[in-house]
């Protein structure tokens, strides 16, 4: 078996999307499960980019042992330093420089020349090489660069000190004949020495996995992932598919560090932590994945599994013997739980969280893996402005009020609307106690599961000032969660 590299990039551009930005913390918590995954490289930032990305980068460099760290730079020197700086504390560190290649960036991006930039590229790459041994090269859109100067920059980049070279098809825009075809032109023409090729697939026409696939079986051996495919636009390359795609297609002859087990719990983690809900089709780690509601199917798979599974459940982390959770269920059940599904708390946050499970599941029949993630991360979050009480009225034939009381640093404040459904009441007498300009953009309610006694998930779009601010809750009672969400939205820009 030939040995794929796996290279995630959750943390740097699936982290991209908007609303979805993750604290410190948070991103230490999914590279340390992302090294028990065991991906074989970690891209934790820009660091050049914001002092809160520079100091993830550190963090993430101390808090992971084996995976390399790799932190993304301009073809700049500036960045290069910067990010230099950001890693002198991995045991295995990466520097990620590049720049455009294609016209469309070299002429409208960059008001430049093909000689220029490929001159830019390798001053970029030994300039990293004086502070890591471990440079990667990105020729940015190099999905719609011509084959013949991408092979010269490839090569340039090469002969400077390179050990990765990164081919991204920026825009979604290859089919995956033409994105195979130009992985294999690079062999070709290539004298890659000891380096290597890798993808860098985005969405937006939905042949990310495709396109990926296809550069391994044409040569390259590193594929650049992301968890639930989360990323800019329509997203990246989802590293479930392309794991269980090798892992089913053994005959092909490629393997991953990869221990896939563990796939649905970090889904489950990156969902919760970035407030991305999966869609239930979603190959792998949708709700949908393993079910059948086909009456052929449903025969076909109870004489034999295999006659519509390609993939056992189990093999993702998905348990079909789990141990169901109840409010009879006691803490050494749900701290298992939690590990599972990557989450580690101390005995004080196990002791909160505890609580608020058994409130829960004395609400709900049953409990899912969702509802967990939801009762951790509402535990986690710090918030200058909380909700003490919310009392709504409402039916057929009467008017909509709803009264709230809040606490803002301590101090508390009450204040009763009516509005034109029992949301729209409760949100009016928010903004009665916080009198600021505030428009919601985006209001978006999912339910977790089926029942009535679901928990709803909340993603909600603010604008204030000419800036978006994003707000997410989760709760059995839609309309408190929906306050909720636009109080965790509000919290992010009221000081």
């Amino acid at each position: 078996m030939e040995r794929i590299y796996v290279f995630d990039t959750t943390l740097r551009d699936g982290e991209q999307v908007p609303g979805c930005q993750l604290n410190t913390v948070e991103k230490i918590q999914i590279a340390q499960s992302l090294e028990s995954l065991g991906v074989d490289v970690i891209e934790a930032g820009f660091p050049v980019s914001s002092p809160g990305d520079f100091q993830s980068v550190v963090e993430i460099s101390k808090a992971v042992t084996w995976p390399t760290i790799c932190a993304l730079t301009r073809a700049v020197k500036n960045d290069i330093e910067v990010a230099a700086e950001s890693l002198k504390y991995a045991k295995r560190k990466r520097i990620h420089t590049g720049i455009g290649t294609s016209d469309f960036h070299i002429l409208h991006k960059f008001n430049s020349n093909r000689e220029e930039i490929l001159d830019r590229a390798v001053q970029a790459v030994k300039y990293a090489r004086r502070f890591v041994d471990d440079v990667q090269f990105y020729a940015e859109d190099a999905g719609r660069t011509d084959n013949e100067y991408l092979a010269r920059v490839v090569q340039a980049v090469i002969d400077a000190g390179a050990t990765v070279v990164n081919i991204p098809d920026t825009t979604g825009y290859c089919f995956p004949d033409e994105y195979g075809a130009k992985i294999k032109y690079l062999i070709d023409n290539v004298d890659m020495k000891q380096a290597i090729l890798a993808t860098h697939c985005h969405q937006d026409l939905g042949m990310a996995t495709a396109n990926t696939i296809v550069g391994v079986l044409n040569g390259a051996r590193q594929v650049e992932v992301t968890v639930n495919g989360i990323g800019e636009r329509a997203g990246n390359t989802s590293l479930e598919e392309v794991v269980m795609a090798f892992k089913s297609h053994k005959e092909r002859g490629f393997d991953t560090n990869i221990n896939t087990q563990y796939i649905y719990g970090i889904s489950r983690q990156v969902s919760s932590l970035m407030n991305m809900p999966v869609q239930p089709n979603k190959a792998i780690v949708g709700r949908n994945a393993f079910a059948h509601s086909s009456g052929i199917h449903q025969d076909g798979v109870l004489k034999n599994v295999e006659t519509y599974e390609i993939i056992d459940p189990k093999e993702v982390g998905i348990d079909d013997n789990a141990i169901l959770l109840t409010a009879r269920s006691g803490r050494a059940a749900l701290k298992n739980r939690l590990s599972i599904l990557g989450v580690k708390l101390n005995d004080e946050e196990l002791d909160k969280v505890y609580q608020n499970f058994l409130t829960l599941a004395d609400k709900k029949k049953n409990i899912r893996d969702e509802d967990l993630l939801m009762l951790v991360g509402k535990e986690s979050r710090k918030a200058r402005i909380k909700v003490e009480y919310l009392q709504v009225v409402c039916g057929i034939g009467v008017r909509d009020v709803a009264s709230i009381g809040l606490n803002i640093a301590g101090e508390q404040f009450e204040a009763t609307a009516t509005g034109n459904g029992p949301v729209d009441a409760a949100i009016r007498a928010v903004k009665n106690i916080i009198k600021r300009k505030m428009k919601i953009q985006e209001f978006l309610i999912q339910a977790i599961d089926h029942g009535s006694d679901d928990v709803g998930k909340v993603h909600m779009q603010v604008e204030h000032e000419n800036k978006q601010y994003y707000g997410f809750a989760a709760n059995t009672d839609i309309i408190a969660a929906s306050v909720e969400a636009f109080i965790d939205a509000v919290n992010k820009f009221v000081e």
